[in-house]
């Protein structure tokens, strides 16, 4: 991990191979696991699976991507949502052993495209993906996801909470201070800081509820579900049906992450470590969560908004998030207290790091001059950004497609069919 690249990014507080002090290293990967940890335990308990799990498959799956991507992608691994209807319905059915078979399918999946394209090459994503599909997709990608946060910030149990609101806000505010105003070292973890104090005035307001963690024991062994060992595994084709073409949703959302963390990092990790790695990274990180009893992992927006607000690129940072995610995993009161902090404060904050990925869209639209008097680009861009914030999602049968999927897919195809100028332009 101290192999050093050519290129160093002296715009950011710490490019990808810079190491922090160890102090700031705590601070900093701490931040990154509060930043995902929300998310990535929701998952598994809006299906009936151990959150524990998903926060030990989330480290090693995370440690193992940087590994597979040589250590120069800074990205964090963490429960997808894209898979959860079906679970759902599997949980109900065949249960945890058919998941994990869909889950490991996933994997699979990832892994059969990546040798495609190492045998192809990824010299087509330039042509399929410039600026014009790139920008929007980006916006999407934030955006998408502006109605969780909102919701998070004001709905407790469905119901709208003015409480709810005042601390979310309160939240946001702090945190834009503590971006704006501090320096030093407190300047890097504004996210964390601002995650802590909307913790402190959501007890003030009351809405924070600490019977689970006094009931937590100390040390918790999370429930792993091992083939083998806790289960007998059969052969459940219609988990593998179900689960595997999903996995082509999820590699639209990857790229999408690719190309975000490409803008910030001024890299292009398409052509290195290459799309097969980072492909193969992500495949290896599901088989891994199916073997322990873990849903399917994806790259996480919440992490790279991190990445953007702090312009702390260290891929140090991201494996000591990983670490922490492992270590808390077993200590039941440490992940009782962090599944105690109250969707407003995370909706706060989202605010500001769904935002950011926002607005880095909006930025490569802008450094590419890309000129919005062209019908074309008018065409591509109104389409993504409505489709895709909208969520016009696709559903055939059991298979539902993001509307980011169908939004990347559209812009795609635009690209590569529409002339580049109107026939009432010429």
């Amino acid at each position: 991990m101290q192999k050093k690249t050519a290129f160093h990014n002296d715009d950011v507080v710490l490019d990808i191979h810079d190491r922090p002090k160890f102090g700031s290293w705590l601070g900093l990967s701490i931040q990154h696991l509060f930043s995902m940890f929300g998310s990535t335990v929701l998952v598994p308990i809006l299906v009936g699976l151990n959150p524990g799990i998903a926060l030990f498959s989330s480290g090693v799956g995370t440690l193992m991507y940087i590994l597979i991507t040589r250590h120069k992608i800074p990205a964090y691994m963490g429960s997808s949502f894209s898979f959860i209807v079906v679970m759902q319905s599997l949980m109900k059915t065949a249960g945890y052993p058919a998941i994990a078979q869909g889950t490991i399918a996933v994997g699979c999946v990832y892994l059969l495209v990546s040798l495609l394209v190492t045998l192809i090459g990824s010299d087509w994503i330039d042509k399929a993906l410039p600026p014009i599909v790139v920008g929007p997709i980006v916006m999407v990608i934030g955006l998408s996801l502006a109605g969780t946060a909102a919701k998070d910030a004001t709905m407790n149990n469905n119901v709208y909470d003015l409480r709810y609101f005042a601390v979310a806000m309160i939240t946001m505010i702090l945190t834009v201070i503590f971006n704006m105003y501090l320096r030093g070292f407190m300047s890097l973890v504004p996210i964390l800081l601002g995650i802590v104090s909307g913790y402190i005035v959501a007890v003030l307001f009351g809405v924070v509820n600490f019977t689970p963690v006094m009931q937590a024991k100390w040390f918790a062994l999370p429930d792993f579900q091992i083939p083998f060992l806790t289960y007998h595994p059969g052969i459940y084709w219609g988990a593998i049906i179900s689960m595997a073409p999903i996995a082509f949703v999820t590699m639209s959302e990857h790229m999408g992450h690719i190309m975000v963390l490409n803008k910030l990092t001024k890299r292009n990790f398409f052509k290195d470590p290459g799309l097969n790695h980072t492909l193969a990274g992500d495949g290896t990180a599901s088989i891994i969560a199916g073997f322990v009893g873990g849903p399917p992992v994806t790259s996480y927006g919440e992490n790279i908004g991190v990445l953007a607000i702090t312009r702390v690129h260290s891929i140090y940072v991201l494996a000591g998030a990983a670490f922490f995610a492992i270590i808390f995993s077993f200590v039941g009161k440490l992940s009782a207290l962090i599944q105690s902090i109250p969707s407003p404060v995370i909706g706060g904050v989202s605010f500001l790091l769904f935002g950011v990925i926002a607005s880095s869209g909006m930025r490569i639209l802008i450094d590419n001059k890309i000129d919005f008097n062209q019908k074309r680009n008018l065409m591509i861009a109104s389409a993504v950004l409505v489709i895709g914030i909208g969520d016009a999602y696709l559903q055939i049968n059991s298979f539902t497609f993001s509307g980011l999927a169908v939004a990347t897919v559209l812009g795609i195809t635009m690209n590569l069919v529409l002339p580049k100028t109107a026939v009432n332009e010429k």
